[in-house]
């Protein structure tokens, strides 16, 4: 992918519980001359009353956070502000964290392990409303979902309750919170949940995920 132009004045929020990892990327992201951090925050609470406050053109969030994971931040600050660009940037690298955070609402997704100049660029591209992943994450993005889909939704074969566990599994529940939510054991969640698969006839959680977001079924 390659590297958008320099922007200008482009105002950033940095996201992370780390105060080394903040300061890192202020550090990194001031060597551009057309970008400037113009805060901070250290959970995800913060960063919703950060992003509200400040309204930055870009938001670089960090995905595990306390109190508010950065996903479910990421879709509190795009309740307030639709139009607001945010870049996961996580140690996280897979499948399940990147399509989560894409379905919250990020635009970007880059991981912790990248150089400063990548960092650069993502932001650069975020702030244009772009989506930018980085190669290393799009690589895992690419198998268990058929790329032509059918016109009919494979979901009509599921059951309420079977759809009702799906929505939750995309949404990010573990199988206790669902076991917990509806009454159920974890065991019988782990069975719907295989059963769910061979209707769908995928491998495997990832690709129960992405095939999900595929149609753009609705999550809780």
């Amino acid at each position: 992918m390659s590297c958008p132009p320099s922007s200008s004045n482009l105002r950033i929020l940095v996201v992370d519980d780390h105060g080394i990892v903040r300061e890192g990327l202020a550090a990194l992201l001031e060597r551009d001359d057309g970008m400037r951090v113009i805060g901070f925050a250290a959970t995800g609470e913060e960063a919703v009353l950060a992003a509200r406050r400040l309204r930055p053109d870009v938001i670089i969030m960090d995905l595990i956070l306390p109190d508010l994971n950065g996903i479910d931040a990421t879709q509190r600050i795009l309740r307030d502000d639709p139009d607001a660009h945010i870049l996961a940037l996580s140690a996280c690298h897979t499948a399940d964290h990147v399509y989560r955070a894409l379905r919250a609402g990020a635009i970007g997704y880059l991981l912790k392990s990248a150089l400063g100049a990548e960092l650069l660029c993502a932001v650069r591209a975020v702030s244009a409303g772009t989506r930018y992943i980085s190669a290393a994450i799009a690589a895992t993005l690419d198998a268990g979902v058929p790329r032509t889909p059918g016109p009919d939704s494979p979901f009509e074969t599921l059951s309420a309750r079977e759809l009702e566990v799906l929505r939750r599994i995309v949404a990010g529940s573990t199988s206790a919170e669902i076991a917990l939510h509806l009454s159920l054991s974890r065991k019988t969640v782990d069975t719907y949940r295989g059963r769910i698969m061979v209707k769908l006839g995928v491998p495997n959680r990832s690709a129960l995920i992405r095939l999900a977001l595929q149609y753009d079924l609705p999550v809780v």
